[in-house]
């Protein structure tokens, strides 16, 4: 029998635009200067299908308190816009995984506020980072990052937004760098009853491609998304970032680049647009805004959304195939810290 795992809400969703036939969803991150509602405006003037923000100054600890009826206005702007799906991400400075016992405790304090605010804005999910181990080993780190998620989830159980860990390029100490890791961190929060609904990924191209994941060609692409479903799940995939690379495979250095212009490269995006696997995904851009004289403007947004449509209609063989690593390292044989497919039924 097939094992059964647990299914986000944003997996049903994507099982229902599929079968309504509408399979591409995308957008970009968007700022907030001048109110939520500039979001969304900018949203529709760059032509996106769905939204990511910030809900607050990411480089601070204290927010202001959200004004209610601006977050009302927000809402009705989102839903006046028709988009699709709308995500925040969280603030830069939080660390689930940290060995000082006062971080550790502003970040979990800080989760909760933006799950707050996110409900407020009627925003289902928050992309938060798993966190940095620092000196600490990183099995320890690792453990101590999912207990801090499951913490700050359980302390907002009346509230539907839920957080979506994102894939890191593995940078400094930064953890969730290895597909395994973020199994590792979902299972343990998983064993926490009521949370499971509550937790799933965000992809981010740029960061596994850095980490040493490969995206093509079509048998690279198998392998690796194989390897994803291994040790996660596809069905726990809610959101991707769609960001080329400025560095090499395996680099593990996080920086952005124009969709096509960096080292992924067109056709790994053309396969991820066209795998069936990923279909009803949202694609949120976070590629670099500013033209070549260094000033910002929605022309960026505009054409790497028409990059990624273009490539969405170059049809070509689909070739499948391609050895799938079992769950680990994306450059190393399987560990013993390898993950199993979960069991047990969604709760």
């Amino acid at each position: 029998m097939a094992a059964k795992r647990h299914e986000t809400r944003g997996a049903r969703r994507r099982k229902a635009a599929a079968r309504g036939g509408s399979h591409l969803v995308l957008g970009a991150h968007q700022s907030i200067a001048g109110g939520f509602t500039k979001a969304v405006d900018r949203a529709v003037e760059t032509g996106c299908e769905c939204l990511q923000v910030f809900t607050r100054n990411i480089n601070r600890w204290d927010a202001a308190p959200l004004d209610l009826a601006e977050a009302a206005a927000f809402r009705k702007a989102v839903e006046a816009a028709g988009l699709r799906l709308v995500i925040a991400h969280d603030s830069y400075l939080i660390n689930p995984a940290a060995a000082d016992k006062t971080l550790r405790r502003k970040s979990i304090a800080g989760l909760v506020t933006e799950l707050g605010r996110a409900e407020v804005l009627g925003i289902p999910w928050v992309v938060a980072h798993p966190g940095a181990a620092g000196e600490q080993p990183v099995d320890v780190a690792v453990r101590r990052a999912a207990d801090g998620i499951a913490e700050a989830l359980a302390a907002t159980k009346n509230l539907a937004a839920g957080i979506l860990i994102e894939t890191t390029a593995g940078q400094g100490s930064c953890l969730g760098a290895t597909f395994a890791e973020i199994g590792t961190m979902l299972a343990r929060i998983d064993a926490v009853p009521g949370l499971a609904r509550r937790v799933g990924v965000c992809l981010d191209t740029c960061h596994v491609f850095a980490a040493g994941y490969a995206l093509a060609p079509q048998a690279a692409l198998d392998a690796t998304l194989r390897e994803f479903d291994a040790c996660i799940g596809l069905n726990r995939l809610v959101a991707i970032h769609a960001n080329d690379s400025k560095k090499d495979r395996g680099s593990r250095v996080d920086r952005h680049e124009a969709i096509g212009k960096g080292k992924i490269g067109r056709e790994a995006f053309r396969l991820l647009l066209e795998d069936r696997r990923l279909r009803g995904i949202p694609m949120f851009l976070e590629t670099p805004k500013e033209n070549t004289r260094g000033v910002m403007t929605p022309a960026q947004d505009r054409a790497n959304l028409a990059t990624l449509r273009r490539l969405a209609t170059e049809k070509r063989p689909h070739r499948s195939g391609g050895i799938a690593r079992p769950c680990g390292s994306p450059s190393s044989a399987p560990t013993s810290a390898s993950i199993r497919r979960r069991t047990s039924a969604p709760r």
